[in-house]
């Protein structure tokens, strides 16, 4: 590791920086070329793509620099992919809510993931100079954390509505939009005007909603490491297979009813653990068994609920039958 704090040399940085960019040709360009809509075996193909292509990314850390840099890629891989669950609730809302079809779902979450990395990017990067500058904004990323942590908590059975939030409405007396859809375009023209259809009205929630997530994840991560490479790759990993994540996971988020509290639980250990960096010292190791052990709790809690609860009866609404 360099006197900067990282395994990333300029080599390792193009490498993966092209890397990602021949991914996302390829999604693009190939796999993706015609819009269709993503059924469950593709979604799950692409999952362990993305997956094994993280943890084989793991194992090159782990060999070349040692276990240290290989269990933070992976403790922070673990974070950034739980936490971007959440976004797969909020991602489901904001489509059901402005009925976008499945066929042009895709087209949204590609673009507003490509915007997303170089938002992280520019977040990631001013954070670690923050904090290499100004080393008392650890426990104000810290107390936020928790902060955070126990209001996801107290909020866990809270519905949420981005379409209707005062941002949205702004964007929309901001753009001139149409109800219409025109293909898989983000405008269109009426009467010779240049609209937004609501495609574009969805990357925009989709933008607005990562860049609040990323508010909660990337400090989150600098609790296990502030390797700018480390924590970079960990999240674009976790952001490039969101998309598959979601087409697998948007059928049965209801599901995971405790998956909120997990993820609260992990929020407030991170944060607990960044506010007192400088008093109680956790092996990464150690961090990584506890938020594994959280998450694994409350998703096979959830699970079981799931099992248990009975279907809803004929003429039932779904919604009443989650509420018993």
């Amino acid at each position: 590791m360099d006197s900067l704090g990282t395994v990333g040399s300029p080599a390792l940085w193009m490498g993966f920086i092209a890397f990602v960019i021949a991914m996302l040709a390829l999604d693009l360009g190939v796999f993706h070329r015609k819009a269709h809509t993503v059924g469950f075996k593709e979604a799950l193909g692409w999952s362990t793509v993305w997956i094994s292509l993280a943890l084989l990314f793991n194992a090159g850390l782990w060999w070349k620099f040692g276990a240290g840099p290989g269990v933070e890629f992976l403790t922070g891989y673990l974070i950034e992919k739980s936490l971007s669950v959440d976004n797969i609730f909020v991602f489901v809302v904001i489509f059901s809510s402005l009925r976008i079809p499945a066929l042009y779902q895709h087209r949204v979450l590609f673009w507003g993931i490509l915007s997303a990395l170089v938002l992280r990017a520019i977040m990631i990067f001013a954070g670690v100079a923050m904090l290499e500058r100004f080393h008392w904004l650890i426990y104000v990323f810290g107390a936020f954390l928790v902060v955070t942590g126990l209001k996801l908590f107290i909020q866990r059975n809270k519905e949420d509505h981005p379409e209707d939030s005062a941002m949205m409405r702004l964007v929309r007396r901001t753009i001139p939009s149409t109800p219409r859809f025109d293909g898989h375009h983000f405008f269109t023209v009426e009467n010779g005007r240049r609209l937004a259809t609501p495609l574009l009205m969805a990357l925009i929630l989709v933008e607005l909603s990562d860049i609040l997530f990323a508010l909660d994840s990337i400090p989150a991560i600098f609790a296990v490491t502030r390797d700018p490479f480390i924590v970079f790759t960990s999240n674009i990993f976790a952001i490039l297979g969101l998309r598959s994540l979601f087409f697998l996971l948007a059928g049965a988020v209801e599901k995971f009813s405790y998956l909120k509290v997990g993820l609260a639980g992990v929020l407030v250990f991170v944060g607990m653990k960044m506010a007192l960096i400088d008093f109680v010292k956790l092996h990464p190791a150690v961090s990584l068994g506890v938020i594994a052990a959280m998450l694994g709790a409350s998703i096979v809690a959830s699970l079981i609920k799931a099992r248990n609860t009975p279907p809803p009866t004929e003429g039932e609404p779904l919604a009443k039958a989650s509420e018993s």
